[in-house]
């Protein structure tokens, strides 16, 4: 499954990402990967979360970035669930539509039963209807 927690920058979807994924990791059974653009939340994670600072990677486009978290799940079968902090900076979609790789990332989710949870930055009326459409993508809108 993917979840999806949306809104604007500087509204609290890092804060609820956090939150979540400290609160997941006491639940869980299989291992827990964090996707940042940086570090800088390596210490309000739990030390059994692998944080992974996509930055330090030479990653350029959406269709590489796709390809990183397929080789993530690949090396690592027990990954329970993945969190993606700035989902669209670190897939470098600015100013693009992310619905066809959200879609990829569901059907990877669906195929190796990794659960992800992406924080997006985008208002609520720029936010993509066929994701909206998408039955098995659940959205947060803050």
């Amino acid at each position: 499954m993917v979840s999806l927690i949306v809104g604007q920058k500087g509204k609290g979807k890092t804060k609820e990402l956090l939150d979540k994924v400290n609160a997941d990791v006491k639940n869980v059974t299989g291992n827990i990967v964090y996707l940042d653009k940086d570090t800088s939340h390596m210490y309000e994670l739990n030390n059994k979360i692998r944080l992974i600072n996509v930055s330090e990677y030479e990653i350029t486009n959406a269709e590489e970035f796709f390809g990183f978290v397929s080789g993530i799940i690949s090396q690592n079968h027990d990954i329970q669930q993945m969190y993606f902090d700035s989902y669209i900076k670190i897939s470098h979609q600015e100013d693009q539509d992310i619905s066809k790789n959200v879609e990829k990332l569901a059907a990877l989710s669906d195929k190796y039963s990794v659960d992800m949870v992406l924080s997006v930055s985008l208002e609520r009326s720029k936010f993509p209807a066929s994701i909206q459409a998408n039955e098995k993508i659940a959205i947060n809108f803050l």
